[in-house]
């Protein structure tokens, strides 16, 4: 008997997922863990009814997506629009990042990321 309501498939690819971190995803991660002393805890390539979050923190029920090139394609373009729509559904808020941008602008993004979470965090960052 499944322990929970996730397809067998998802679950399969999202261990896959985390096993193999694109380079703006591991960066990523590492800045995601930065907030874990404060009381996040976001999780790597989490699924969610048939999607698959990049990361996530169920409890405060905030999503990060660190988008590649496939992501700007007609297709890619669908997915999202349908994934979000889910995620929001479900009381997520969705804050997207393409790679270059965590890459070439973590400032920012940390910065971005920050405002998002600080409600939720059990201490203030320093």
């Amino acid at each position: 008997m499944p322990h929970s309501n996730i397809a067998f498939k998802t679950r399969t690819r999202a261990k896959t997922l985390r096993r193999e971190l694109t380079k703006a995803e591991a960066a990523m991660w590492d800045m995601l863990r930065d907030f874990r002393p404060y009381g996040a805890r976001f999780r790597r390539e989490t699924p969610i009814g048939s999607y698959i979050a990049d990361f996530a923190w169920l409890a405060a029920r905030i999503v990060v997506e660190v988008d590649s090139d496939s992501h700007e394609t007609a297709h890619g373009r669908l997915h999202d629009i349908s994934r979000d729509a889910f995620l929001k559904s479900q009381g997520f808020t969705i804050l997207r990042f393409d790679n270059d941008q965590v890459l070439d602008g973590p400032d920012y993004v940390f910065t971005s990321i920050e405002q998002h979470v600080t409600p939720f965090l059990k201490k203030e960052l320093a």
